[in-house]
């Protein structure tokens, strides 16, 4: 399954990059002919233009084809020129077989908060290479079945709990968002997770955070395919074309 995950990755990747060349060229090759030409996406004002919400495909089909997890994803953003504030809010749910011949469980929920910046220039549809920031926060509780072996007593099951743990940390994320149709959007967000804090995990230590994933030292990776619905605030208004004399 992993294998059929990274096969759609790398050729969604690949259409993503060839549709933003596309329009980029498109846009460079009208801008000889037309007077009123678009600002700069990165030197207009500061103001929301319009608000995108979408979800995660990848929690979806994972959440379809994996026992071991449960969940979904809402994302959104603003367009303000140059910035997009973003959040986004989540369910998470995940079964592990411990090392030591037992088990743990997780449910909660997750919201991130954030902003991106746009990297593109010019573009007339406001196609997306961006970077950006987040901060993850998550509410969960976890559930944990130790199996060990007694000399006298045999076979001995201990259940261990956490309730009403609460984790945070900060992101650092990097992606794509492309103008299919009208106002489809699809694109992918890169995430670099790092800096866990969690509170409330008194009986054991937490195993995995919702939202974030495993409770590692050092950073952990993360991926999302989005799709998303774009809802403009104002109508755009579109170039005047002149034709050479």
């Amino acid at each position: 399954m992993q294998r059929r995950i990274l096969k759609l990755s790398y050729s969604l990747l690949l259409y993503l990059l060839v549709h933003v060349a596309f329009a980029q060229k498109v846009e460079e090759k009208d801008s000889v002919t037309v007077n009123d030409r678009k600002p700069d996406s990165l030197k207009v004002k500061f103001y929301p233009r319009s608000f995108r919400v979408g979800t995660d495909l990848i929690n979806i089909i994972k959440s379809q084809t994996q026992a071991n997890f449960s969940g979904w994803e809402l994302n959104g953003d603003v367009d303000c020129g140059k910035i997009y504030l973003t959040v986004d809010y989540g369910n998470w749910g995940r079964k592990y077989d411990l090392p030591n011949a037992g088990k743990y469980e997780n449910q909660g929920t997750y919201w991130r908060v954030g902003g991106d910046i746009n990297l593109l220039k010019k573009d007339p549809d406001r196609n997306m290479f961006f970077i950006g920031l987040r901060y993850g926060h998550s509410s969960f509780n976890e559930f944990a079945t130790i199996t060990f072996t007694d000399r006298y007593f045999g076979s001995i099951q201990k259940q261990i709990s956490n309730n009403a743990v609460t984790a945070g940390w900060g992101e650092l994320t990097a992606g794509l968002r492309v103008k299919i149709w009208k106002e489809f959007w699809m694109g992918y967000t890169a995430r670099m997770k790092f800096a866990p804090s969690v509170k409330g995990d008194n009986e054991m230590k937490t195993y995995d955070i919702p939202g974030y994933g495993q409770n590692v030292q050092g950073f952990y990776w993360g991926f999302n395919y989005q799709i998303f619905w774009r809802v403009p605030f104002t109508k755009q208004k579109k170039p005047t074309p002149t034709f050479p004399k």
